[in-house]
């Protein structure tokens, strides 16, 4: 798998995995927005200096989907998925897990839990972070389920940091 740093000039890009994941869209109640708009907010996201969008390439280097996080949110030592976008005709092969434990791995110094919401109602998703060893944080219907994860605290980490990475999602 490669991940590619997404910039503004990849909007297109990611504008076509967007119309490749229509039942996204179709959960939200929305329509897949158009690339102009889209476009603004890739620009307006690039702009948060703890802000991560990245594109996903299967091995092939075919474009598969995309993942959205942000550092340090809601707290300090959270890491928030804010969307994890797999194309429709590649979900079911894998590939999401793959991400989320490469995430896992990468995860920025300090990290001591990453969160992930499931829009909507939405139980594929919330079972897919329950299998991840994901547990339910907060019920925030209609709108939102967050589930969270500690991560281990590496040798030599600071204890107290993973106690407090291990709290309650307030919003």
């Amino acid at each position: 798998m490669k991940v590619t740093p997404l910039a503004l000039h990849h909007a297109p890009l990611l504008h076509t995995l967007y119309t490749a994941a229509p039942g996204y869209f179709a959960l939200l109640g929305t329509r897949i927005p158009p690339l102009g708009e889209l476009t603004r907010d890739v620009e307006i996201a690039l702009l948060d200096p703890r802000r991560r969008l990245e594109l996903l390439h299967d091995d092939a280097g075919e474009l598969f989907g995309s993942l959205d996080c942000k550092h340090d949110y809601p707290y300090p030592g959270d890491l928030t998925i804010n969307l994890l976008l797999i194309r429709e005709d590649r979900q079911s092969q894998g590939l999401g897990e793959r991400v989320v434990r490469d995430l896992e791995r990468r995860a920025p110094r300090g990290t001591t839990r990453i969160l992930a919401s499931v829009i909507g109602d939405n139980p594929r998703g919330a079972r897919f972070w329950e299998r991840l060893g994901y547990t339910f944080a907060l019920d925030a219907r209609p709108a939102l389920t967050w589930y969270a994860r500690p991560l281990a605290v590496p040798a030599g980490g600071n204890a107290l940091r993973a106690v407090e990475g291990s709290r309650s999602l307030k919003v």
